[in-house]
């Protein structure tokens, strides 16, 4: 038997796979060149967008960071006396600035306002309200004034926590004489809204002060000065690194002013706490020597980072109103006013100068009765003798023989409109007031009557409807004083009235 085993076939083998090596390492560099072109594309349309596009906003963000204007605040010009005695000066201190562009950061911004708020001991929504005013201001913006010594401690310790913040010197107004003088000096005070609205287009700035009041007020264009600063680079930390630009600050012009200030402390004691005024004048200039009203304030009460709440109640809740300066207010000016009833009885000719008249307890006319003032009468007087004691009968019978008929004004209404009443003095105080001289035509527009008798002897004794102030009263005393000529009066020595008002004509003397 043969047995036959399975032929057992050969594998079939497979030629072998052809390796290429040469030029493999090329194959990426199509790839890697798409890849670098497209960075570089990107990198250059950024760049062109940068620069072209966004090139200018880029810029002014770079010089926002690294170029700052530094503003500089000039010192207020003194207000002097006439013997050169400093009623009003400036002295030192410390303000609070800050940069607008550190609000940018939020969450930096509200650790940094709220610090502050702590050291000033200041609400932040205050410290806030000239910063969100002034959001894109190239300058710092001040936020608070005259801080203490520890409070400028506070911050440079808390500096590194306080990004954008700065506190610098400045000055403060200051009244070395406190409340003397203070109606005719006046007062300094941070712009309202209102104030900065008006004011930007002449050079303020929010935060500025300006004169609210007296000589503060009336004389605020030369005392203001002009702002100067500086244009400085600075580091990323904000320290200056060099000067680019500066513009000079000019100082405030000092003014002199008429008051004699041993003259007007002495009539401030004369005057005590009584409610009124008082005014010296010389005579032949019209200077005003001393001017009081009464009741007063102390204008330092305003140079203070904040008005204490017993300082403001003083003020605020007195109903005779301390800000009120009575010299250049208008009130009845009473039995002073008969000089103006003799001048015009005599100078118009109804009455001679050698008049001797009866006075009584009383005197009727037109079935009114007016009283004299003692009750009793003075027996018979003379114009000088009526004056002397002040009569007011004698007054009366004086004043019904003036015209008052139909709508002519009467000699005693024109020769009142003579010696300044009725009209401004011409003083440089911006509160200076006219004063009413009442007549037939202004009786009927005011109150639609005609004018009667009563009317000329209410007014011969400086009663009824006129009204003048004490500054107007006191130019009505020069008249008679300096020979019948009237002067304008005037607060300044350094600058003659540069306001129109209405001066006082010249008289002509008795005969």
């Amino acid at each position: 038997m043969v047995l036959r085993l399975p032929t057992r076939r050969p594998p079939i083998l497979k030629p072998p796979s052809v390796v290429r090596n040469v030029g493999r390492d090329r194959q990426a560099l199509p790839l890697m060149g798409l890849v670098i072109a497209l960075l570089l594309g990107g990198l250059g349309s950024r760049l062109a967008y940068l620069q072209l596009l966004s090139g200018q906003q880029n810029r002014s963000s770079a010089d926002e960071n690294r170029i700052r204007l530094i503003a500089r605040a000039p010192e207020r010009g003194k207000i002097l006396d006439r013997q050169g005695k400093t009623m009003a000066g400036s002295t030192l201190s410390h303000s609070v600035f800050v940069w607008p562009l550190a609000m940018k950061d939020k969450a930096k911004w509200e650790k940094t306002i709220n610090r502050l708020s702590q050291i000033l001991g200041q609400p932040v929504e205050a410290l806030q309200k000239p910063l969100l005013k002034e959001t894109s201001s190239p300058y710092r913006v001040r936020i608070s004034r005259n801080i203490s010594k520890a409070q400028i401690t506070a911050i440079q310790e808390s500096s590194a926590d306080l990004a954008g913040v700065e506190v610098d010197a400045e000055t403060a107004r200051i009244y070395p004489m406190g409340s003397l003088a203070a109606h005719i000096i006046g007062y300094t005070g941070e712009l309202s809204d209102e104030d900065y609205a008006k004011l930007k287009d002449q050079g303020y700035r929010l935060g500025d002060v300006n004169g609210k009041m007296g000589a503060e007020a009336a004389f605020e264009s030369r005392l203001r000065g002009e702002w100067g600063g500086q244009q400085v680079e600075v580091d990323g930390r904000g320290k200056v690194l060099r000067v680019l630009g500066e513009k000079t600050t000019r100082m405030g012009k000092d003014i002199h002013l008429t008051i004699d200030m041993d003259l007007q402390r002495a009539a401030e004691a004369a005057i005590g706490e009584r409610i009124g005024s008082i005014v010296a004048l010389n005579p032949n200039t019209g200077e005003v020597l001393a001017m009081v009203s009464r009741p007063g304030f102390d204008p330092n009460i305003f140079t203070k980072p904040k008005i204490s709440q017993a300082d403001w109640d003083k003020i605020a809740k007195n109903p005779n109103d301390p800000f009120m300066n009575r010299a250049v207010r208008a009130f009845p000016p009473a039995s002073t006013y008969k000089i103006i009833t003799t001048a015009a009885a005599v100078e118009s000719g109804i009455w001679p100068l050698d008049t001797v008249l009866q006075t009584f307890a009383s005197y009727t006319r037109g079935g009114t009765t007016f009283g004299e003032w003692n009750h009793a009468g003075f027996g018979p007087l003379g114009f000088a003798g009526a004056i002397t004691n002040s009569s007011d009968t004698f007054f009366y019978q004086i004043a019904v023989r003036f015209n008052n008929k139909g709508e002519k004004p009467s000699e005693l209404s024109e020769w009142t409109r003579k010696f300044g009443f009725g009209s401004k003095t011409g003083i440089e105080l911006l509160e200076d007031e006219p004063g009413i001289v009442p007549d037939p035509a202004w009786k009927r527009k005011t109150f639609d009557q005609d004018w009667v008798e009563g009317d000329s002897i209410n007014m011969s004794i400086g009663q009824g409807d006129t009204i003048a102030t004490p500054l107007q009263v006191a130019v009505m005393f020069a008249v008679a004083a300096n020979g019948a000529t009237g002067s304008s009066p005037t607060c300044s020595r350094t600058i003659k009235n540069p306001r129109s008002g209405a001066n006082p004509s010249t008289l002509s003397p008795p005969p």
